[in-house]
């Protein structure tokens, strides 16, 4: 009986370590990368294309992202495995994991968008560039109470649950994958969303807190205490989000005057 086994540990250890591989490389090009930013860390765009931006952001959603993913990503491969056994067309795990990726890069384009307008409109109007520190406040704020909302909890279940997920969201073949992967990506951003939304006032480049939001949302994914680590995240953020607003020196990177705050 052990057997039949030994083919779908050996296939769950080769994505894992897979999955190892391409996070510990995508933290060391980060890693990189963030000592050899200097004064464009203080830019939203971090003064690159959309392109160079893209390619950026999709290596630091892999370095995020692939942690807390994993339990899926191995479930998905696991069901397709019994499929395979049963005589079904086995379809590739990595078009899930592709999928996937997408959903977060058409994120970061939205993100790229969204920051260059900031900027001109920061350089523009010198009530908003001199008021960026305050506007960081505000999506802290922001996303400590969206840490309370139902739909975050909704999205949280269903990261929580690969099973669960499985189950109510199963498609077969490779469109399939396809569209699982997308739906799954969904629902981390859902999750996840404000989560990197604060990255920007608090520092893209500041990799103490990359690790730290990190880990964060690799224990509301995968521990038990999740759901409750949820309230905790969100009492901190409003807490800290309202010391912003009444003191905006304390935020960690301070922008040159007239400019929006990284």
């Amino acid at each position: 009986m052990a057997a039949p086994a030994n083919p779908l540990r050996r296939q769950q250890a080769g994505i894992l370590a897979t999955l190892a591989i391409l996070t510990l490389a995508a933290w060391v090009a980060l890693t990189v990368q963030a000592r050899g930013m200097g004064s464009m860390a203080t830019s939203l765009t971090m003064g690159m294309d959309l392109v160079l931006f893209l390619a950026v952001w999709l290596v630091m959603m892999a370095a995020m992202m692939f942690p807390a993913a994993a339990p899926m990503i191995l479930t998905f491969a696991r069901v397709q495995a019994g499929k395979r056994q049963q005589g079904g067309a086995p379809v590739s795990t990595w078009l899930f994991v592709g999928a996937y990726l997408a959903v977060w890069g058409a994120v970061g384009v939205i993100a790229y968008v969204a920051a260059a307008g900031a900027e001109q409109l920061g350089n523009a109007v010198p009530w908003i560039g001199s008021n960026g520190p305050r506007f960081g406040g505000a999506v802290l704020v922001a996303a400590g109470i969206y840490q309370l909302t139902p739909l975050k909890h909704v999205c949280l279940r269903q990261c929580r649950s690969p099973i669960a997920f499985v189950l109510t969201s199963w498609r077969d073949g490779a469109a399939g994958a396809l569209q699982m992967g997308v739906r799954h990506g969904l629902y981390c951003l859902g999750c996840c969303w404000l989560l990197f939304a604060i990255l920007f006032p608090l520092g893209m480049w500041n990799l103490a807190l990359l690790a730290l939001v990190t880990l964060l949302i690799f224990a509301e994914k995968s521990l038990p205490f999740g759901n409750r680590l949820s309230w905790a995240i969100a009492a901190v953020l409003v807490a800290y989000g309202i010391a912003v607003l009444v003191s905006p020196g304390i935020l960690p990177v301070q922008p040159p005057h007239g400019t929006m705050p990284m």
